[in-house]
C-alpha cells in the first residue's frame, strides 16, 4: 500500500554533510519524512524513516536558532529541522509524534480518534463549524493575553469557545460544547497555547479542551505568536514593525532583477500595513525587504510574464502597490493563496 500523506510544507533543514541551513519542501507520510529541493521536484533529496525514530523538541543544540526540532533515526543519524513560526512548529511536532507512535503500536496513522472517543455525531461538520468560528464579525474573538511572563497574541480562552458554541446554538449546554470543542482540538483546527492547555492536550490518552478562563487556544492557521516582556530600556521598534502580526509563513517570491524564484518567510502586519519578507534560513533581525500595503491591490493570477513554466506553476498571486510596483508570489496550495489574498486585502484597506 502507498504511504498515507499526512502533512506537507516548507521547513528549514540543516545539511547532513555541510552545516548550511536551507529551505526544503517536506512531506510527512505515515512511515517517513521526505524532503525536496523544490516543491515541484518529483524525486526527494532524502527520506527519513520514522520506525524507531525519536523526536526531540525543544532542541537546544543551536543557541542562536529557535523553533528547531530533531529527528534521530535508529542508526543514530540526527536530522535538524526549523519551523518559520511557533504555530507551524507545533502542528509538525504533533503529527510527527503521532506518526511515530502509530508505527510503534502497529496501527495506521490517525489523529486522535475524535468521533469514537467522544461520540461525536456523524452529522457534525467540524470543517464548517471551524469556518464559522473564524468569521471576523460573528466568530470567536481573538485577543492578546499576558500570562506566564509572556504575551500571547491572536488567541482565546477555552471557556470563550464553549460560550460561543452555546450562544450560536451549536451546543445545548456546556457538556455538548466541550464535546464539539474537543473534536476541533483533536482534528487540529484548534491548537493549545500555554502550559495548562498543552498539558491537557498531550498528557491524556485523548486530548481534551479545557472549559477554563486561563486555558489558552488559537486557530491553527491564524497569526498566533507569543513573545516575552521587553524592558523599558529596549530600543523603540521601527514604526513599520509596530503592527500586530496577522499572518505569517513561507511563500515563493520572484526577484525583481534576475526574475528567479526563492522561498521567503513573510510576516503580515496590520497597522501600519506592511508585509516584510526574510531569508527563512536566518533570523528576523533584518528583513530582506518590505511592501507597504496601504492602497495596494492584490489579485490571483494564472501566470507570471517573466517566469519559466518549470520554475513555478499554480497558486500565484500579485501585489501591486500604490506606487505601481509589482510583486509576484506563489502559495503552496489554492486554499493558502485564498487566505493570503483575503488577509492582505483587508490590511490594505484598514491599515495606515
Amino acid at each position: 500500500m502507498e504511504p498515507k500523506q499526512i502533512r506537507e510544507g516548507y521547513l528549514v533543514k540543516k545539511g547532513t554533510v555541510l552545516n548550511s541551513w536551507k529551505v526544503v519542501w517536506v512531506v510527512l507520510s505515515d512511515d517517513g519524512v521526505e524532503f525536496f529541493k523544490k516543491k515541484t521536484d518529483s524525486n526527494p533529496k532524502g527520506m527519513i524513516p520514522l520506525k524507531g525514530a525519536t523526536l526531540t523538541s525543544p532542541c537546544q543544540d543551536f543557541s542562536k536558532r529557535t523553533l528547531v526540532f530533531k529527528l534521530t533515526t535508529t542508526k543514530n543519524q540526527d536530522h535538524y529541522f526549523q519551523a518559520t513560526h511557533l504555530a507551524d512548529k507545533e502542528v509538525w511536532i504533533k503529527d510527527i509524534k503521532r506518526a511515530i507512535s502509530c508505527l510503534q503500536g502497529g496501527k495506521k496513522f490517525a489523529r486522535k480518534s475524535t468521533r469514537r472517543s467522544i461520540r461525536l455525531p456523524s452529522t457534525v461538520n467540524l470543517s464548517e463549524l471551524y469556518v464559522l468560528m473564524k468569521d471576523q464579525e460573528t466568530g470567536v474573538r481573538e485577543t492578546k493575553v499576558e500570562k506566564e511572563k509572556r504575551t500571547f497574541n491572536h488567541c482565546f480562552t477555552g471557556n470563550t469557545v464553549i460560550d460561543w458554541l452555546i450562544s450560536n446554538e451549536r451546543a445545548r449546554n456546556r457538556q455538548e460544547g466541550l464535546m464539539l470543542a474537543t473534536g476541533l482540538l483533536n482534528e487540529g483546527f484548534l491548537q493549545p497555547a500555554g502550559e495548562l492547555s498543552k498539558a491537557a492536550a498531550e498528557g491524556a490518552t485523548e486530548s481534551t479542551l479545557l472549559d477554563q478562563v486561563d486555558a489558552l487556544y488559537y486557530f491553527a492557521d491564524s497569526g498566533f505568536f507569543c513573545d516575552g516582556y521587553s524592558s523599558d530600556e529596549d530600543v523603540i521598534v521601527k514604526e513599520e514593525f509596530r503592527g500586530a502580526i496577522i499572518k505569517q509563513g513561507c511563500l515563493l517570491k520572484q526577484g525583481h532583477r534576475r526574475k528567479n524564484w526563492k522561498v521567503r518567510k513573510f510576516i503580515l502586519r496590520d497597522d501600519p500595513a506592511y508585509i516584510h519578507y526574510y531569508d527563512a534560513t536566518k533570523g528576523e533581525d533584518e528583513p530582506l525587504g518590505s511592501i507597504h500595503l496601504r492602497g495596494s491591490v492584490v489579485t490571483a493570477v494564472d501566470y507570471v510574464p517573466d517566469a519559466k513554466k518549470y520554475d513555478v506553476d499554480g497558486n500565484l498571486f500579485e501585489i501591486i502597490t500604490s506606487d505601481e510596483t509589482h510583486y509576484f508570489l506563489q502559495a503552496a496550495t489554492a486554499e493558502e493563496r485564498k487566505e493570503w489574498i483575503k488577509a492582505i486585502h483587508t490590511v490594505s484597506k484598514t491599515g495606515k
